[in-house]
């Protein structure tokens, strides 16, 4: 993947904001007439990356090649792909799962893409994430047995929406209520290199940055502290930077770590 400049790169707040909720969207990323071209392919069921050529020029647009570049590096190793279809009227949702789990790596992730070429209004079933849960390692489908979680968001979106998800995050496909039929296409990318100092670091240590690192999401209860570490690890890891501490009360800095 060549390079692209500086200016398409995730910013410091960004890449904090991924740190602590383990995704980024992004909605009407995508041109109109790009979008319409998967839609076409999708429907005329070319819509994979082995087969379609719409799908493949959206990963091309520098905008997107930023994003993934400030996640997965400017080498990024393609690991699959996959077309999710929800038919109409398909009442059934997925049950809360996490996509391939077993990683011995402490900090290093895949980065999973998830594009809109139509609208996904809630109708239509869209993705069901649950923010923050990438850090709360799983084994696959052993969350299946949880049910509606506070805090849980659907990826609700126009055309060309697209979100990029940490592979640790929990997530469902749900129900499509409506007569037509929802298409998200998956893309899933692992690193190339080591994952540090990817992005724009500029202002990493502005007040506005350090304030992410404080957001409480309400379904982790007593333990949002022990989750508010972690983060901060990630942060350095990202950053490329193992002396900085957003952690509460500097206890990375106070634990000598």
């Amino acid at each position: 993947m060549a390079p692209v400049g500086k200016e398409h790169l995730l910013t410091a707040a960004q890449m904090a904001k991924f740190c602590v909720d383990g995704y980024l969207m992004f909605d009407d990323l995508i041109p109109t007439e790009l979008n319409d071209a998967v839609y076409a392919e999708q429907q005329a069921g070319n819509g994979y990356w082995d087969k379609g050529t719409a799908i493949r020029q959206v990963f091309e647009l520098p905008q997107v090649k930023g994003i993934l570049q400030s996640l997965v590096g400017k080498h990024p190793v393609y690991d699959h792909s996959a077309l999710h279809i929800v038919p109409p009227k398909h009442f059934e949702g997925q049950i809360w799962h996490a996509d391939s789990i077993i990683d011995a790596r402490p900090f290093a992730f895949d980065i999973q893409a998830m594009y809109f070429s139509h609208d996904v209004p809630k109708e239509t079933g869209p993705t069901l994430i649950l923010p923050g849960s990438h850090l709360r390692r799983t084994s696959n489908l052993s969350i299946g047995r949880y049910k509606n979680i506070v805090g849980q968001k659907q990826l609700i979106g126009k055309g060309g929406t697209i979100a990029f998800l940490h592979q640790a995050l929990w997530h469902c496909a749900q129900p499509n209520q409506t007569d037509k039929t929802r298409y998200m296409f998956k893309l899933r990318l692992r690193a190339g290199e080591e994952q540090r100092g990817l992005f724009n670091t500029d202002g990493y240590d502005n007040p506005e940055v350090k304030r992410v690192f404080n957001t409480h999401h309400a379904w982790m209860g007593e333990e949002s502290r022990a989750e508010n570490v972690m983060r901060a690890k990630l942060w350095r890891y990202v950053l490329g930077d193992d002396s900085v501490d957003v952690a509460f009360e500097g206890v990375l800095t106070r634990m000598h770590i």
